[in-house]
């Protein structure tokens, strides 16, 4: 850049400056728009700043005139905070970091960069100074410190919800310091990792990594207290306090900071119990001694908080609670994953297999917690017991310390939960503002008014600010949560268990309910229906016991003996409950070494598995050879020498086992009989193999195949220890089938009934074969015999072939509808664009079938077809945890409010991102899911949907209550404010207190009603039939308290009030000159006496009572109110005592309440007023609205909805003509459905090739670089 002469063109030098430092910035902002956990769940815009030392006086100076206001606006609003007090700088160094979230609500956060010293950057590399070297670690610290204290390198972090983002240079970015689990392979894991750390790399790493420990604060009580009371509402309450007290309003402000501190206190008492159970839940066996490996091969017994990423742990043979997220290198272990899944069955855990010592046989791969679950031990599981051989310790390298592992995340997910989208809370605060709105109107009003009137300055400011405290009503928060407190007990009641109370208000919603089969639909324990082998690749009759003579020695019989993961825990035996009840049916004895036996042999001691003697004893009458088979009974058994566990993704297990006194081994393979016949030898496989699955998976039976192959003699012990698993799954002999009935729950036709009459779609996610799903379907009543099945087979791209779907119908199961439940067809719900086409829409249903695979496949390259086919699949078969979470997702993304109800242990993240996740765990309290049910039973879904349902019509409820509430005191005050009067300190505190607070706690108890309806609750506060329902009865109150105020002026009697006024004994008001004289009067001071004062006290305290009732709706939702006793009772005495008072003055109360006494005929007139409020407001909620404008404009047939069919009267086309009329004058009669999956399914209608006609296939061009979107053809 030239140089500019200092004397001259300063002005222009100044502005170029100006303008360079506003591009710099620009640009600053531009580079600096980074992110941290980039693509992840919690994905966050990070900004750095960097503190103002300017800008600091000024926001105390601001601090100071607000009287600390400024503080409290700063303390709810960190963005304005951290805006407020620093500069925007870069990240690099930046002082302090602002974060936002990058989901729809935008939250943001602040968090201080600290600064910490380190010997290097990346944990897990050796450290290095600034030339590149190595630093070596040195025995004394002394030398160390001599030599190396100058070349440690500073560390910059922050830490934001119990994780530490670290600087990271490379990236000129916030990182989270990733774990062995992230980048390393499973080849480096016993190559490089496996010989444990030196104490001098451990303390290094202890650095970054922090102790290990998932530390849940419970925070003090004064803490707490702070951070409740700081609360805007209870900021708003305290405000409103200094007013009243000031405006002299003591008996009432008294009664607020009395119920405040009852609030706050009942507040920190549930929230501190919370804390604490937390705490207890992740305190329990957190802290234990460990063994742990160092590099030198000397084992030291340290603390598990002193665990580090690159530790090698011992796991105790009696086993233990895991500190932390481990992968297992050498032993077994058996293990209870309960906390995790919520399913109780223990699992085997077997070492990792090292891919670099057969890198022919198998190839790397890049080491995960989740896709090697079978060899990782989670931190909180339970290790019951181990296994090792010839001395060898078990071993397992620790992976992930603290909150980055397994429980750790399941705590943070506890300690800091996203926040609910409901339209619920979202409309609630939107009336909330229309309220300040009305407020800010009577603020000014009243300004204006007390001005006109020469009020003094100090009686305008506390007015015109007290009605804002009349029209938003403090009460609020502590009522609209009523409703869920008591739903949540009434759950409790029946066995169902809540851990996200808000969510009982979104299960009102739900129109969608996903299902596991087995466990959940049909009974979790499998019969053996019988078996079918398989000579000479034809299959034999099936046979229905598997214990006979001649299958004793069979190799079929083999393969059911050995090839399982059942264990003995404590001489039980244990595991998987199909495996037990195979294992059962041919009643062979399971034996296992013990301990000393394992340790002592040289060799590996395997597990035995050999015929009981009662089999033989059986099998000796029936042959009659008695020495032949005594020598049977002592030589036959089978040891079982290495175990390939069961996998949801490969869909099979394997064993290699070897009978006693032969010297080849066998391999032995169960699982999906489509994945076994694929990796047998075809000429083994039956040509029928097909149709005969098809007939048994048809039938609802779950089939298991059976393989077996000889070993060659060359593969030792050793050498089979180390063999990859697809070196022995090939080349198989097809030995036959296992046929397992799984009956369905009795429950289930029911409970699926129930919910089809109600609306609500059902869904199967299963991990079974899919004719086997779709059979069950069909039985249960999913899928009505009618209705066709389209199965979608999606193929991915291969040889230069693009991704294609093949469309196919499959049976309708003519034959075996008589197994069905018996459906009335009067109540199927059919799809209707208009009345005419009900007939046809009823033969044409369909539904979408598919697997596991061809979702992966449509969710990779037919993104296009998901909303289609999620909006009619059915049944999704072999879906692996993963897919189940995948496929909630993709039904929320058509705005269906989802409900998922499985066993707990494949259903976990399903159940998590569900709407309303529902788990059948035995256990009573799953973290897994936000509601848990104590009986495993799926009776408790439409339990759950039809208190949701009461609980959010509740909620509906309160709000309009207390919205009415506020907007008649508002009015009362606003028409007393026109003559300077106000409502008396009593007359407050009888209203809030005897009237409100007792009506709202009790018209929050209606039970949910007995019976699911087709009807749905609106899901928001902004919709038209309860906006309706809220501005008629505004009105009607409004016209009513207005005529009765102008009313009462018209009276003979009347005179403006003073303390001579005696109206209740003059018959003839014939001194009507007097009103000008008697404003001079003497009166109290802030003129409560008075008899407008007196007539809205009675209309409004009336009229709370009456809004009360005509809100208090029961059917279809609830229970009638004159059902809830506490409610009926509540209402009748504040009746009583209102209707007594006014009829029937008593002098020490009027006195109390600061009322004038009127004449007996005006009480009268009064009663007529209040009457015909009943009238109006009554036949207005129930008449004009309920059956006019709730069941013809706003609950019109939607298209794209489900609906039951219900024949039209005779009157259908006058009634038609009001359709019409009202439709159009309340402009909605084109209105387009909101919801994304009624305006796609509205569009499928009309659309001719929708459904995909059978026998065509669907194909997927390369996405155009252009827009990414998929060419759909359809080819025959």
């Amino acid at each position: 850049m030239s140089e500019i002469c200092p004397h001259t063109g300063s002005s222009d030098r100044s502005s170029i400056s100006q303008v360079e430092k506003f591009h710099i910035i620009l640009n600053m902002e531009k580079e600096e728009e980074k992110f941290v956990n980039k693509a992840e769940e919690d994905e966050m815009e990070i900004y750095g700043y960097g503190l103002c030392r300017w800008k600091l006086v000024l926001v105390t100076v601001g601090v100071i005139c607000s009287g600390g206001l400024l503080l409290l606006l700063l303390y709810w609003m960190p963005q304005w905070r951290v805006k407020a007090t620093c500069k925007r700088t870069t990240l690099k160094d930046c002082e302090v970091v602002l974060l936002r979230t990058t989901d729809e609500f935008k939250i943001w956060f602040c968090a201080k960069v600290c600064s910490m010293r380190s010997l290097g950057a990346n944990p897990l590399q050796n450290p290095k100074v600034s030339n590149g070297h190595a630093v070596p670690f040195y025995e004394s610290a002394a030398e160390e410190n001599k030599n190396y204290l100058k070349k440690y390198l500073p560390i910059r972090y922050f830490t934001h919800h119990s994780v530490r983002y670290f600087w990271n240079d490379s990236d000129q970015n916030f990182d989270v310091v990733r774990d062995l689990g992230e980048p390393t392979s499973c080849s480096s894991i016993h190559n490089e990792h496996s010989t444990g750390l030196t104490k001098r790399m451990r303390d290094y790493r202890k650095t970054f990594y922090g102790v290990n420990e998932i530390v849940v604060k419970v925070p003090s009580n004064f803490k707490l207290l702070i951070k409740e009371v700081l609360n805007p509402f209870y900021i708003f309450q305290l405000f409103s306090v200094i007013l009243w007290i000031t405006d002299e309003y003591h008996y009432y402000a008294l009664a607020i900071v009395i119920m405040s501190v009852i609030s706050i206190v009942s507040s920190l008492y549930t929230i501190r119990k919370q804390y604490v159970m937390l705490h207890d839940m992740v305190a329990a066996h957190s802290i234990v001694r460990v063994s742990v490996c160092r590099g030198n091969k000397e084992i030291e017994e340290v603390l598990s908080t002193d665990l580090v990423p690159g530790d090698i742990m011992l796991i105790p043979s009696n086993g233990t609670i895991m500190p932390c997220d481990a992968v297992l290198l050498s032993g077994t272990c058996i293990v209870n994953e309960s906390m995790l899944t919520g399913e109780s069955v223990p699992v085997t855990k077997v070492n990792l297999p090292n891919p670099s010592e057969y890198p022919k046989a198998m190839g790397d791969e890049i080491y995960s917690p989740e896709m090697h679950k079978r060899h990782t031990l989670f931190c909180g599981t339970n290790v019951i017991q181990t296994r090792f051989y010839t001395g060898e310790l078990v071993k397992a390298l620790v992976v992930r310390t603290g909150f980055s592992t397994a429980k750790g995340q399941l705590v943070r997910s506890i300690l800091y939960p996203k926040p609910t989208d409901f339209k619920l809370y979202r409309d609630a605060s939107l009336f909330l503002l229309s309220l300040v709105v009305v407020a800010g109107i009577g603020f000014l009003y009243t300004v204006v008014n007390s001005i006109l009137n020469e009020v003094p300055a100090r009686t305008i400011i506390i007015e015109s600010l007290d009605i804002i405290t009349i029209t938003v009503p403090p009460a609020l928060p502590a009522a609209m949560t009523a409703g869920i407190v008591y739903a949540q007990r009434r759950l409790k009641k029946i066995g169902i268990f809540c851990i996200s109370p808000q969510r009982i208000n979104i299960c009102g919603q739900l129109n969608l309910v996903c299902f596991d089969k087995t466990g959940t639909l049909t009974e979790d324990g499998l019969d053996l229906w019988g078996i079918q082998q398989v000579e000479n690749a034809r299959f034999l009759l099936p046979e229905e016991k598997a214990c006979s003579e001649s299958l004793l020695k069979s190799e079929f019989v083999a393969c059911m003996a050995t090839c399982h993961s059942l264990t003995k825990i404590e001489g039980v035996l244990s595991g998987d409950p199909l495996d037990l009840k195979m294992f059962e049916a041919i009643g062979w004895i399971l034996e296992e070494a013990t301990e000393e036996e394992t340790a002592l042999h040289n060799h590996i001691t395997p597990t035995v598995v050999r015929p009981s003697k009662q089999l033989f004893a059986e099998s000796k009458q029936a042959t009659n050879q008695e020495m032949e088979l005594f020598e049977l009974s002592t030589g036959y058994e089978i040891g079982i020498v290495r175990q390939f566990p069961f996998s949801s993704v490969l869909q099979r297990m394997c064993v290699i086992g070897r009978v006693l006194g032969e010297k080849r081994m066998d391999a032995y393979m169960k699982g999906a009989p489509e994945v076994i016949a694929s990796l047998c030898k075809q000429e083994t496989v039956p040509v029928d193999f097909e149709r005969v699955l098809e007939e048994y998976t048809k039938q609802g039976f779950r089939v298991i195949a059976l393989a077996h192959r000889k070993l060659e003699s060359k593969l030792t012990w050793h050498k089979v220890q180390t063999i990859n698993r697809d070196a022995i799954e090939s080349n198989m002999d097809f030995m036959g089938l296992i046929i397992m009935q799984n009956k369905l729950k009795q429950e289930t036709p029911a409970v699926l009934e129930d919910l089809r009459k109600a609306n609500i779609r059902t869904v199967m996610v299963t991990g079974d074969n899919m004719l086997t799903a779709i059979s069950v379907a069909r039985d249960c009543g999913m899928i009505l015999p009618q209705e066709k099945v389209i199965i979608a087979e999606a193929l991915p791209p291969k040889d230069g072939q693009a991704a294609r779907i093949n469309w196919h119908y499959a049976d309708t199961l003519a034959k075996c509808t008589s197994s069905s439940p018996a459906i009335n067809s009067e109540d199927i719900p059919v799809k209707l664009v208009h009345e005419s086409q009900s007939l046809e829409n009823l033969q044409s249903k369909h539904h979408f079938a598919m697997n596991g695979k061809s979702f992966a496949v449509i969710l990779e390259h037919f993104q296009d077809l998901v909303p289609k086919l999620v909006l009619d699949g059915t049944v999704f078969a072999r879906m692996a945890p993963d897919q189940k979470t995948q496929l909630v997702e993709a039904l929320q993304n058509v705005d269906y409010y989802v409900g998922m109800c499985g066993d707990g242990a494949n259903d976990c993240g399903a159940l998590k991102r569900a709407h309303g996740g529902i788990s059948l765990s035995e256990l009573e309290a799953s973290v897994a899911s936000p509601f848990t049910s104590k009986t495993p039973s799926i009776s408790c879904v439409p339990k759950l949907i039809r208190e949701g349902r009461a609980a959010l019509i509740t909620s509906f409820c309160v709000f309009k209550f207390m919205a009415l509430y506020s907007i008649i005191q508002y009015i009362s005050v606003a028409l007393l404010y026109s003559i300077l009067s106000n409502l008396g300190d009593f007359q407050f505190l009888f209203i809030d207190l005897a009237i409100i607070l007792v009506v709202v706690f009790t018209m929050s108890l209606n039970r949910s009603w007995k019976e699911l309806v087709a009807q749905r609750p609106p899901s928001g506060l902004i919709s038209g039939p309860l906006l309706c329902s809220v501005l008629s009865q505004i009105i009607i109150c409004l016209a009513f308290q207005t005529f009765g105020f102008f009313w009462v002026k018209q009276q003979s009697w009347y005179e403006p009030w003073t303390t001579e006024s005696d109206a209740c004994n003059v018959l003839d008001a014939t001194n009507t000159s007097s009103a000008h004289d008697g404003n001079e009067t003497l009166h109290d001071e802030h003129y409560i006496k008075n008899y407008e004062n007196t007539t809205l006290f009675f209309i409004s305290s009336f009229q709370y009572l009456i809004v009360a009732i005509v809100f208090s709706k029961g059917k279809p939702f609830r229970q009638p109110c004159y059902k809830n006793f506490w409610f009926v009772i509540s209402v009748i005495v504040l009746y009583v005592f209102i209707f007594f008072i006014m009829l029937h003055p008593v002098e020490s109360i009027d006195t109390l309440l600061e009322l004038v006494c009127v004449p007996y005929e005006w009480r009268v007139r009064i009663l007529i007023i209040v009457i015909l409020n009943v009238m109006v407001s009554v036949l207005t909620e129930n008449v004009l609205l309920d059956m006019i404008l709730w069941k013809v404009v706003f609950n019109r047939d939607k298209q794209g909805e489900y609906r039951l069919t219900i024949p039209q009267p005779p009157q259908e086309a006058v009634d038609r003509c009001g359709v019409c009329f009202l439709s159009s004058l309340f402009g909605c009669r084109e209105k387009t459905p909101k919801a994304k999956y009624m305006h796609l399914a509205q569009e499928l209608l009309v659309d001719p090739e929708w459904p995909p006609k059978p026998q065509t296939t669907t194909e997927a061009k390369v996405p155009s670089q252009e827009n990414g979107s998929y060419q759909i053809i359809a080819v025959t």
